[in-house]
């Protein structure tokens, strides 16, 4: 894994649940390649996730990632819960199946195909790139026919 690719993601909803959309922005070296989507009906979580999965399904070959997020949810799931969560065979404390499970799995077994070192920002603060996933992630929204 030689390659350092570094992708900021957002995850954007109108009404939860709503129409929501995804963003994320990509860089290696001096390219840039924009990514965005949307779903009709959806929360913000979920197109959080959905972001940071289709910003590292983008990458055609296994690579050293710097993924920079603004969600405590995805963070906290990846870096606090997730094992947990994969132990008690994919339920919460409450013995309860946990919330976006689907898109949880999909985000594991990307992180298993990279190298991936997770960092956290706070949204709206003027983090440029940060800004700029959160523009995609509208555009997605925009897309959607609700």
């Amino acid at each position: 894994m030689t390659a350092k690719v570094h992708l900021f993601t957002d995850g954007a909803c109108k009404g939860n649940p709503g129409p929501g959309g995804w963003g994320a922005l990509l860089r290696y070296g001096d390219v840039e390649k924009e990514l965005f989507g949307g779903e009709a009906n959806t929360t913000n979580n979920r197109m959080e996730l959905m972001a940071a999965i289709e910003g590292l399904k983008a990458l055609k070959r296994p690579c050293s990632v710097v993924l920079t997020t603004d969600s405590q949810y995805v963070m906290k799931g990846i870096n606090e819960w997730l094992a947990g969560w994969k132990k008690k065979g994919w339920r919460n404390a409450a013995k309860q199946p946990i919330k976006n499970q689907d898109l949880w799995q999909q985000l594991d077994a990307e992180c298993q195909r990279h190298q991936v070192e997770w960092r956290w920002v706070r949204g709206h603060t003027g983090h440029a790139e940060n800004e700029r996933a959160d523009q995609l992630a509208n555009k997605g929204v925009a897309g959607v026919k609700a």
